[in-house]
């Protein structure tokens, strides 16, 4: 491929928000690059979207099979299975984009989803297995597919620990919150979680017992073990290294949780430089939230080009 070849748009990620902005894009007849890394995406654990009007249950591989046969049909759009190293300033204005590939690209905006990675907890054993199954980061995403069944909250916040006995009511009757050895107003915590029907138990988790990810046993470190079907649990988000790279050399804004700011158009404080998904958000991850964000990151790129 020709490194100066010119789009209006890249679009740096092929999940919900960069696949919804690339049929958006396209409708407003915009020539659009679709990077997409070839590793496995973050959703590749789901065993099904939902919330999604129409999707309900088709698995991630199967929504970007579709979504690229819609956007194949136009032929505006293009995609490539390499990773996105660098964004820089081009002169005359827009930006160069470095690709793994060894090949560069020229467009006049760029538009960054590529979603956060989830850091997964060292040294417990079996949490890879049960990971998007029994092990849940979100109850809207799979409370449904995990009713009726005995949870644990995965807690080193007391405040947080302390909604076991109620937040997850929709789905469960049964949640006992697990906290680190010195969780701050432990005994507080479980004197009133008690009281509510619920509990809290201490402790390093060090093994997930399951039958082919679906768990029944949370072991500790000290050896003893609680009886749990499912266990929701959010560990740590970080942004892509490309992100990372980004606000070092371009001055990308991230807020106090490591998030890149935006503001309501989608457009990052680098000018020409939008960001949608759960890259932006650590209260509002999902797929239908990730592809309105990327309609509307659309919409403003589009405008912006009019100007």
């Amino acid at each position: 491929m020709n490194p100066l070849v010119q789009y209006d748009t890249v679009i740096v990620g092929g999940g919900p928000a960069g696949l919804t902005a690339a049929l958006a894009l396209t409708r407003y007849r915009r020539r659009t690059l679709v990077v997409e890394s070839p590793a496995p995406p973050r959703n590749a654990a789901s065993r099904g979207v939902h919330g999604m009007i129409g999707l309900e249950g088709a698995t991630p591989a199967e929504v970007r099979a579709r979504a690229w046969g819609e956007l194949d049909a136009y032929g505006l759009a293009e995609r490539r299975h390499t990773v996105a190293e660098d964004v820089t300033p081009a002169g005359g204005g827009g930006f160069h984009v470095a690709l793994e590939d060894g090949s560069t690209v020229r467009s006049r905006t760029v538009l960054l989803a590529t979603g956060v990675i989830d850091v997964h907890p060292e040294g417990v054993e079996g949490f890879a297995e049960c990971w998007g199954r029994t092990v849940i980061h979100c109850p809207f995403c799979l409370g449904w597919e995990n009713a009726d069944r005995t949870w644990g909250l995965i807690a080193d916040d007391p405040d947080y620990a302390a909604t076991a006995a109620t937040a997850f009511r929709a789905w469960t009757a049964d949640v006992t919150a697990i906290a680190p050895p010195g969780m701050a107003r432990a005994a507080q915590t479980r004197q009133a979680l008690r009281a509510a029907g619920s509990d809290l138990v201490e402790g390093k988790i060090v093994r997930l017992h399951h039958h082919d990810g679906e768990l029944h046993t949370v072991e500790m470190a000290d050896g003893a073990r609680l009886k749990r079907q499912t266990l929701l649990w959010s560990p740590p988000q970080q942004q892509v290294p490309l992100v990372t790279r980004l606000t070092g050399t371009l001055g990308l804004a991230l807020d106090e949780d490591g998030f890149i700011t935006t503001g309501p158009d989608k457009q990052t404080s680098v000018p020409g430089l939008y960001a949608a998904g759960d890259l932006t958000t650590a209260w509002e991850q999902g797929a239908m939230n990730a592809a309105g964000a990327g309609a509307s990151a659309a919409d403003a790129i589009h405008f912006a080009h009019t100007r």
